[in-house]
């Protein structure tokens, strides 16, 4: 298995508190999201790439506005970097 990008751990991390806080188990979640409950665990442990119409699915389950899900562009990483680099050399 690829290793866990950072910041898909980061938007994980972040759906999972706002779903905690909203009070909804994982289970829960998942079936109001329309989300197999196996997908959303991984979306939330960042082992998944998620979509944007699952994360617009996911915004609109917990009844938050998008950007709610994404952490500020100073806490992110650049994803394709050692791509960009190779392609320079």
């Amino acid at each position: 298995m690829e290793k866990k990008h950072p910041n898909l751990i980061k938007i994980g991390k972040r759906i999972r508190s706002i779903r905690e806080k909203k009070g909804y188990s994982q289970e829960e979640f998942a079936a109001a999201a329309q989300l197999g409950r196996s997908y959303a665990g991984r979306v939330e442990r960042g082992e998944q790439n998620v979509s944007v119409q699952s994360l617009i699915q996911i915004a609109l389950t917990l009844e938050i506005e998008l950007g709610e899900l994404f952490p500020s562009l100073q806490e992110l990483k650049t994803p394709y970097r050692k791509r960009l680099e190779d392609k320079t050399r």
